[in-house]
């Protein structure tokens, strides 16, 4: 290190102690994490493998096709063989007989798709990822190979709730307790065994959304370098300022990271999934930028704001959005290559119809689009588990995925055998954590805004301003993946798409344990802390088997129905 950048690094040191006296800001680094990389990273392997075992045993269980796995499942299947997602007959007749198209499917019959491309109404990455199970697990007559690419997903996503607990609060115990309730909460362990598109979004999100962490933590390293030089400088000025002595500079440039490559990556993924991860990239996108000129703000630059828009965030913008609009098209590279997809031909045979300036293939794209979003935003058929968007953090109206009456009495049946033997999938999350999730979502606001308050009070930048920025880390998922839906209330949507919201749903949870740890008593904390752990783990098991089809009596199965809605 040479004498200058000593010299350098020792000024900028005393610069923020001085504006620390001055206005009680919060000039030293973040904490380190309190326990080593190995060993942090050991029990993050050690909670994913325990979410593992909740959603890998018996994953071929039930083998029947399960809700919209009748899609799903077979749309996967169909591509796999042909490149593109096939129509399927409803009945097959068999000997004079009428079979349903699933029943012969679940018995390993699943040849039976037709010539004709279907009309699908999601980009089909989702079902690639479906495929690439089938592919890799034994083909479709496997009920285990149509489920394992959404279980793999749910033990990624154990790992990543748990690295990005321990990067926002810098504490291992409550990063263990995020995967922890990831692993234990019924939605998570349901949407992990069922071959539906909605874990793929959530897990692409939650990745990208880490990336964003990265990101971050890597500008704020870089401000912070950059600002002990410019300090040190001989053409150094500062000025008096509400929060201390600001620096006449404007920093260096920090929007250009791998970091945001690849969460603008991930997100065209979920977008590939379902067009509902567009929200999630405008959300993110927008609180990365923020996090950059607010931690401008915190080192000590002038004209923060304006300088993280127009430096930072048209520059970010100009590269994301083509990476983030590329990968989307990217997922629909079959659709284009195959001349019998759905609506191929659609511009040859609408001559002067569409937008007639684009080539053929991309005027057919942009037509059959146009058909999607027709069906996505006037979808309102009446269903038995339509729920309202505004009440899936409070699982008010849980989507039941399998319901069967059993003539025999296997597992748990076996202990009451007068009494009528069911085997049940209930996509609802675990109560006490859905619960908990949102009322610590409110509270976490209200801690988040008392700080700034005092804060503002006290003429400077807290210790709790120092960090204001975790609020948004909460609020990122909810803003994203759950308010959008608000504006489509009539539309039929169930409960289930809340899925994409679990790990802010967890991180909420965090953010409360986090401040209590800091202002509570620690036994106070502690007993909190094990009490909730406690009961959370065991309404875990005494639902597990209404997650996962095992056979119980039918009273049992009743005992779970705590509300009328929930039946």
């Amino acid at each position: 290190m040479s004498i200058q950048t000593v010299k350098a690094n020792a000024r900028y040191a005393a610069l923020r102690r001085r504006r620390h006296q001055r206005d009680g800001s919060d000039a030293s680094p973040e904490p380190r994490w309190t326990a080593s990389r190995p060993f942090a990273w050991l029990m993050t392997i050690l909670v994913a493998a325990f979410g593992g075992i909740l959603r890998f045993v018996r994953l071929g269980s039930p083998r029947a096709v399960v809700f919209d796995e009748t899609y799903y499942v077979k749309d996967a299947w169909t591509m796999l063989n042909t490149g593109e997602a096939r129509d399927w007959p409803k009945l097959v007749t068999i000997d004079g007989v009428d079979v349903e198209i699933d029943r012969l499917f679940a018995a390993g019959d699943t040849d039976r798709w037709l010539n004709t491309a279907e009309y699908v109404v999601h980009p089909p990455v989702g079902k690639w990822m479906i495929a690439a199970g089938l592919k890799l697990f034994g083909g479709a007559d496997n009920p285990v190979a149509w489920r394992a690419s959404v279980a793999v997903a749910g033990v990624v996503a154990i790992v990543l709730i748990t690295r990005v607990a321990l990067r926002l609060f810098h504490n291992l115990p409550i990063a263990l307790i995020a995967g922890l309730l990831m692993s234990l909460d019924g939605l998570g362990i349901v949407m992990s065994r069922t071959g539906l598109l909605d874990n793929f979004i959530m897990v692409f999100a939650l990745g990208a959304f880490s990336l964003m962490l990265m990101h971050r933590d890597w500008a704020r390293a870089r401000l912070r370098r950059q600002y002990a030089i410019d300090a040190a400088a001989r053409t150094a000025r500062f000025k008096p300022g509400r929060r201390g002595l600001i620096l006449q500079r404007r920093g260096p440039m920090i929007a250009l990271s791998w970091y945001r490559v690849g969460a603008a990556f991930l997100l065209g993924m979920a977008t590939g999934v379902k067009w509902s991860g567009t929200y999630l990239f405008a959300v993110f996108c927008v609180i990365s930028v923020l996090w950059d000129a607010w931690e401008r703000r915190r080192i000590g630059y002038r004209a923060w704001f304006t300088t993280g828009l127009v430096k930072d965030g048209l520059v970010a913008a100009c590269y994301m959005v083509p990476i983030y609009a590329l990968t989307y098209l990217g997922g629909w590279l079959n659709w284009f290559l195959h001349a019998d997809s759905y609506m191929h031909d659609w511009a040859a045979n609408h001559p002067g119809e569409g937008v007639t300036w684009l080539p053929e293939s991309l005027r057919s794209f942009v037509a059959y689009h146009a058909q999607m979003w027709q069906f996505h935003t006037t979808l309102d058929a009446p269903h038995d588990y339509k729920a309202n968007p505004l009440t899936w953090p409070l699982q008010v109206r849980p989507t039941s995925f399998y319901w069967e009456k059993l003539s025999e009495h296997p597992g748990l049946c076996s202990l009451a055998p007068d009494s009528q033997c069911v085997a049940a999938i209930t996509s609802l999350g675990n109560p006490l954590i859905w619960w908990a999730g949102s009322l610590c979502t409110v509270t976490a606001i209200i801690i988040a805004i008392a700080g700034l308050v005092r804060g503002r009070i006290r003429g400077g930048t807290t210790r709790e301003d120092g960090g204001y920025w975790r609020i948004w880390a909460v609020l990122a998922g909810f803003l994203g993946g759950w308010l959008p839906w608000a504006q489509y209330l009539n539309r039929t949507t169930f409960t289930f798409y809340s899925i994409v919201i679990l790990p802010w749903i967890v991180l909420a949870i965090c953010y409360v344990l986090d401040w209590l740890h800091t202002h509570a008593e620690i036994g106070t904390y502690r007993l909190t802390v094990g009490l909730g752990l406690m009961l959370i783990v065991l309404v875990s098991a005494f639902f597990y088997p209404i997650w996962t089809a095992i056979p119980v009596p039918y009273e049992f199965w009743l005992s779970h129905m705590w509300f009328r809605s929930w039946i």
